[in-house]
């Protein structure tokens, strides 16, 4: 049974090669960015849900007022 050592010149080849690849990042920065765009887009959604419906509250009130009149 034979076990490798991993020598000086490997570990520092492999950290050189991980700092230098950059491959990796555009794919987390747009995650990043679509988890962001997602979580603005349902705290907006929450938060006009009661002044839409007042706003359709107020629309339909004003036609059947309109309607009524006719």
């Amino acid at each position: 049974m034979t076990v490798e050592l991993w020598k000086i010149e490997d570990v520092r080849q492999c950290l050189d090669g991980f700092g230098r690849e950059e491959s990796g990042q555009d794919t987390i920065e747009y995650a990043l960015l679509v988890a962001f765009v997602a979580l603005a887009g349902a705290a907006m959604f929450l938060g006009m849900g009661s002044s839409a419906n007042t706003l359709w509250s107020v629309a339909n009130n004003n036609l059947a007022a309109g309607n009524a009149g006719s």
